[in-house]
């Protein structure tokens, strides 16, 4: 695999000093051992298994069993089925009193959208059993702890993002429901899933998201398949996640807590997938930088080191600027859910100020991690472009972190919803107080708000992400307060990168190492 990716065989924990400085100054404290050997688990087992899924082994669907029965399963490698159950005690950290960011950090060094969607939707459903529905403990333990998985099946066809869309219809039969007319489109873990969180609306409730509630629905019913799985989608990538269309006809299902809060559960689990957005999209971006740090080092032009050029020192440092800035503010953002994940509605100015920060992250970060990965597989040039190798897998996977969980667009008008109604703002400022340059760029984002509106929206969730970015890479101290400035200058002012700023302690995070 060396042939295919530098990073093959080694410990991206230790390969990355810049992820130590923000889990130190957002979630101090974390497990050094247990953090190092999941970074040589992703060095050694989980690049191959990757690589080897999504150009060899995708998921493919069985529909029928030997009898002819529907059975609707997704096939999956080998290697895949037994490098997920080597992953799965990540989703557990927060169920175990250990928090949030542990479980991040350990999805930021996984940053495989493929294989770390499997465990997302997993715990997402074992997060809305955990908070609202506790008499389903025995499932809650079964997916932390067995071999079930789980899944998140909110789009339908013919809305989207528009949630209150949906035309999914909830009966009521005795203590439980059946589910009519539902077409989930993008339904991740199809095939997959023995349990899956879905949105439906009651008979009689009011139309739009507020008339959603939220279900539990097996796999099976009686030995009986309980929803039928109509196609596995043709992707770019992501392969190792098995997506379908599902067709919910009659399917048994359960309410989850009070449906008319069933709207507040959706949102609360969209976060909690928003966040994983964030790290992972910041962890792919991180291993295409980490290719491009070894070819730097080992590929020569013009009789120099690639490292040793002027242009190529500028482009490393805006990909350290963009990588390290998303991953802090993605990270400040994860600490500020696990202070108030336990909330239940009415919710907190605290947990308001999550929710806008979730958002914040969740765009930038994808935006960021799409442009990192671009630049990766130009400073590899043509090889950068050839699927032989790693790094035009990465970008493609990038290309998944704006859509998933809400494009951007979304994201800027939940946040827009955010500041109008919760106030969400308040808190923000209050947070930026100190770092007078982030405050200014905050204040001029929400200015934009309030003169455009939702036209305006997705530049000014750019403008406050970008100072949020500001602000956390302010707080982990030198070489990164000087970093918050190059930053600000380039992303929140649009001007050029100063040639003063090309010292190795700036643009190259293995300077302090070499």
């Amino acid at each position: 695999m060396k042939a295919i990716l530098y990073s093959q065989g080694e410990n991206h924990y230790d390969l990355d000093p810049d992820l130590k400085a923000v889990l130190d100054a957002f979630a101090p404290g974390l497990p050094q051992e247990e953090l190092s050997a999941f970074g040589r688990l992703v060095g050694e087992e989980v690049l191959e298994v990757a690589h080897h899924v999504d150009a060899l082994s995708p998921p493919r669907l069985l529909m029928h069993d030997l009898d002819g029965n529907r059975i609707d399963r997704a096939l999956l490698s080998p290697a895949e089925r037994a490098l997920l159950e080597k992953l799965r005690p990540m989703v557990r950290p927060a169920y175990e009193g250990r928090g949030w960011p542990l479980h991040y950090a350990l999805g930021y060094l996984l940053a495989d959208g493929g294989l770390y969607c499997i465990l997302t939707i997993t715990h997402q459903v074992a997060y809305a059993l955990h908070k609202y529905a506790p008499e389903w403990s025995a499932v809650k333990r079964e997916l932390l702890y067995g071999k079930a998985y789980g899944a998140t099946w909110m789009t339908e066809v013919q809305g989207g993002s528009d949630l209150g869309a949906n035309r999914t219809l909830a009966r009521r039969e005795g203590e439980a429901y059946r589910l009519y007319h539902g077409d989930k489109y993008f339904a991740s873990g199809a095939g997959l899933a023995d349990y899956a969180l879905v949105t439906a609306r009651p008979e009689g409730a009011p139309e739009g998201p507020k008339g959603l509630a939220l279900f539990l629905l097996p796999r099976e019913v009686e030995g009986r398949l309980n929803f039928r799985v109509r196609r596995f989608k043709e992707k770019l990538a992501t392969r190792a996640v098995p997506s379908g269309e599902v067709e919910l006809e009659g399917s048994l299902a359960y309410l989850l807590g009070r449906p008319e809060e069933g709207i507040y559960y959706t949102l609360e689990t969209l976060t909690v997938a928003r966040l994983a957005n964030a790290v992972a999209a910041m962890g792919l971006a991180k291993k295409a930088h980490l290719e491009v740090l070894f070819r730097v080092r080992r590929r020569t032009a013009f009789g120099r080191r690639l490292l040793d050029h002027d242009l190529v020192q500028h482009d490393l440092l805006e990909m350290r600027l963009r990588q390290v800035a998303g991953t802090a503010l993605a990270f400040l953002t994860v600490a500020r859910f696990d202070q108030v994940w336990e909330e239940r509605p009415p919710y907190s100015q605290a947990y308001h100020l999550a929710r806008l920060l979730s958002h914040l992250a969740k765009g930038r970060t994808a935006e960021h991690a799409a442009q990192i990965t671009g630049l990766a597989m130009e400073l590899f040039g043509g090889l950068g472009f050839l699927e032989d190798y790693g790094v035009a897998r990465f970008h493609r996977e990038a290309l998944i972190t704006p859509i998933w969980e809400g494009p951007a667009n979304i994201q800027a008008l939940d946040m827009l919803e955010a500041v109008a109604k919760k106030r969400a703002h308040e808190p923000l400022l209050e947070m930026l107080k100190g770092t007078p340059l982030a405050l200014k760029a905050a204040e001029g984002a929400l200015s934009l708000l309030r003169e455009g509106g939702a036209w305006q929206a997705k530049e000014a969730l750019r403008r406050l992400a970008d100072a949020v970015s500001v602000h956390a890479l302010e707080a982990m101290g030198e070489p990164y307060g000087e970093m918050a400035r190059l930053y600000a200058r380039r992303f929140l002012e649009g001007e050029s990168l100063p040639k003063e700023a090309a010292r190795p302690e700036l643009y190259d995070p293995w300077w302090s190492l070499s």
